[in-house]
This record gives C-alpha cells, structure tokens and sequence, in this order.
C-alpha cells in the first residue's frame, strides 16, 4: 500500500527508512568486524582484502542501490499510478537483469582478476591474498544480485520491513562464519569470501517465497511474460545508476593506485578508510531508499511538488547525520585508527586519512540521499555529471596534489570530490529540472 500522504515528511521518511538503516548498519557493523578478523592475519593480508574492496562494493551498489534503485523506482511509479499488474510484471523482468548482472561480475573476476587486482598495485603474497579472496567471493555473485533485487521489489511497494528482517538475521550470520573460518581453517581470505557467497543462500529462498506469496502487495505471475517497456522502465534509471556506480568505484580503484606508491601500509590505511566513508552510504541509502519509494509515487501521481519537497527533507537528514558521524572521526583519528591495525605506519595513514576526508562526509550524506531520490523522480543526468565530477577531483585533482604533498595531498582529493559531488546533485533538484518535463 501507498505510504500514508497526510504524515508530515520528515516522519514517513523516517518511518520506512529505519528498518533499511538498522539493515544497513548492521551490514556495515558486519564488515568492519571482518575487516577486524583479516587484520590479525597480517598487513598483506589486510593490503589484499583491499585491493578487493572496490569490486566488493562494486557488487554492493550496482546490485542494491543502482539497479536496486531502478527496480524500486519503476515499482513504486507504477503503484503510485494505480497499475498494480505492471508492478507485479516487472519482478521477472528485474530477476532476468539481476542474473545477468550476478554471471557477469563472476565471469569477470574469475577470468580477469588476477590482471586487474597486479594492476592496481598487488604483488607478491599481497595479490596471492587478493585472488583468493576474489575467487570465493564472486563465486556467489548470483546469488547476492537476486536476494538485493528481490528486497528492491519489496521496498519499491513500500515493505521495509520484510526484507529488513531478513537481512538482519543474515548479516551477522554471515560475519561470524566468516570470523570462524579466518581464525580456525587454513582458507585465510577465502574463508571469508565462502562465507560471504554462503549468507546469501537462505536469504534467496526466504524472500522468494514471501514475494511469490504476495508479501510485496502483489502476485507476480506465475509465467513470464517478456516486455522491452518493462525492461525499460527499470533500465531507464537502474542502467545510469549503475554506470554511476562503476564511476565511484573506478574512482577508488584509481585512487588505490595512487595510494600504492606510498606503500603497503598506505593501501591498508586507505581501506580502512574508504571502509568508515562507506560506512556513510548504507546511512545515506536507509533514507535514500525511502526517498525513492516516496518520490517515485508522487511522481506517479504527477506530484512534482510533493517529490522535491520530500527529497530536501530527506537529504538535511542524511547530510546533517553523515556529517556528525564525520566531525566525529575527524575529532578523535586516534582512537578509530588503533581499532583496525596495530601496526603504527598504517594506523599514521589512517589518522591522516580522517582528519582530511571526515569533514567531507555532509556532502557525501546529502548527495547520495539526493541521488536516491533522482532515482525515484526519473532524474538522473545531473547525478550522473556529480559523478564525473567527483571522479576528475578525487583522481585528477588527488593525483596533482599528491605530487607535491604525498598521501596528504591525494586525501584533499578525495575530500574535495565528496563536497562538491554533494553541491551538484543538490542543484538539480529545482523545479526547472524536476517537473513533468525536463528543461
């Protein structure tokens, strides 16, 4: 059912953002305590997981909050409009993308990925770590892509919940298997990329059935029915968000690179960091994911108003509490810096690294929360241009500045690409932009 109009917005927000956030959060919880895990087996091993931290986050936005987004966006459209037999069609058609999607990622790795992760700097014992951990891991890319694009339909209709409970159970499920096999097999990373691949497995069948069993307000039918609208309906906004995506993640790997020449302990400090930044993202998709189900049915009632008036309310929320989440490891680098390593040249990085990005992460916060919300108005060229241009001051920007201030200099890159990418989507959402027709 359409969320309730007559509550004042900041509360339906909050109200459909809180189970994704608790699901989000403890996602990230979940990974932070693996990242805690890995670091006991060493700083080449910590240096190997991340090297292949973009592709697991890679995997993580496309399938959840890019083609997630797209999903969600044209569902929640198509309800607001009264078309409930359109939004039940559009399920098979989001399963066929999400496997395609799933066998491309593990294609990918497995062919290319000893390649891809020497060229980002892994050598020796290092790339060893990374290759196996990629293996295993991207084994069960299928698996995460559907069990992500089922919950999008779910959150789409509006049903927070369901796929919240879900996924509060796996997560944690998931870190502890994966703490088990680091700390009592011989699998080293792969014992975590296993139990990544494995978490998934339960979530699949349990959101399925509830799913088929009308849990999203709907029946999908029993037999698929392909229709290119459809499929564009969903690509329309999923295939930009994703293309979005693969900017922001070319953007670490790029950066990583960068971080490379200052050593292993510099590329384990980075992932460490860009860990706690996207630690801002899963607060900023709880909010974002509810901006996209509440703008995507005002505008399916051709209420533009409503739509911009509800994303700006969603995006103070976001940037006002990923900026107090900033200012706070800004303030106190030491302390986030020992829970990680306790080798001193990573946890010197690591400090360096908060006290120049934390304060960048308002920006961050608004503009992702904006960008959830372009998803569910159909809006996504000027998101797509933050994009860009977060992508030219993080590496073009970072590169200059590091040649003349070393790692410092590539971490005001990074800062000033996370302020500015907040400031430009920010100006899209205008009424000259977001309306019946674009201008």
């Amino acid at each position: 059912m359409p969320p309730d109009t007559t509550e004042p917005d900041w509360k339906r927000i909050f109200r459909l953002a809180l189970p994704t956030t608790l699901v989000a959060f403890t996602q990230a919880g979940g990974q932070m305590l693996e990242v805690w895990f890995v670091g006991h087996l060493g700083t080449e091993a910590l240096a190997g997981y991340a090297l292949v931290l973009p592709l697991l986050l890679l995997l993580q936005m496309t399938s959840t909050g890019a083609m997630g987004g797209g999903v969600s966006s044209a569902i929640a459209r198509a309800l607001g409009a009264g078309r409930p037999k359109e939004a039940a069609d559009l399920v098979w058609h989001a399963m066929v993308i999400a496997v395609g999607m799933g066998l491309l990622y593990t294609f990918v790795v497995e062919v290319f990925g000893r390649a891809l992760f020497s060229a980002m700097g892994g050598r020796g014992a290092v790339l060893e770590h990374a290759v196996s951990y990629a293996s295993w891991l991207f084994a069960g890319s299928t698996l995460a892509w559907i069990t992500n694009t089922l919950a999008a339909v779910l959150r789409g209709a509006g049903n927070m919940r369901l796929p919240a409970r879900i996924m509060l159970v796996m997560w944690p499920a998931q870190a502890l298997l994966s703490g088990v096999l680091l700390t009592t097999t011989n699998m080293g990373l792969a014992g975590a990329g296993l139990a990544y691949s494995l978490g998934f497995v339960a979530a699949v069948g349990v959101m399925g059935y509830a799913i088929y069993s009308g849990g999203a307000g709907f029946k999908p039918a029993a037999r698929f029915d392909p229709q290119g609208a459809l499929f564009g309906k969903i690509l329309s906004v999923g295939a930009i968000a994703t293309l979005m995506a693969f900017i922001a993640n070319l953007n670490t790997v790029l950066v990583t690179r960068i971080i490379a020449d200052e050593g292993i302990a510099a590329i384990a400090a980075y992932g460490i960091g860009v860990r706690l930044e996207f630690m801002m993202i899963p607060l900023a998709f709880g909010i974002g994911a509810a901006l996209t189900t509440l703008v995507g049915m005002a505008v399916g009632r051709g209420d533009w108003k409503a739509a911009r008036r509800v994303a700006w309310t969603g995006a103070l929320m976001s940037g006002g509490l990923a900026g107090g989440v900033g200012l706070m490891v800004s303030l106190f680098p030491t302390f986030f810096s020992r829970i990680f390593s306790a080798d001193p040249a990573v946890q010197a990085a690591t400090r360096l690294y908060l006290v120049i990005v934390g304060p960048s992460f308002a920006g961050l916060g608004v503009g992702m929360a904006l960008y959830f919300a372009s998803q569910g108005a159909g809006r996504m060229r000027i998101p797509f241009a933050a994009a860009l241009t977060r992508l030219t001051l993080a590496v073009g920007g970072g590169w200059w500045l590091s040649t003349r201030y070393g790692m410092a200099g590539a971490f005001m890159g990074v800062s000033a690409a996370l302020f500015c990418y907040g400031l430009v989507v920010a100006w899209g959402v205008r009424p000259g932009y977001w309306g019946p027709k674009e201008r």
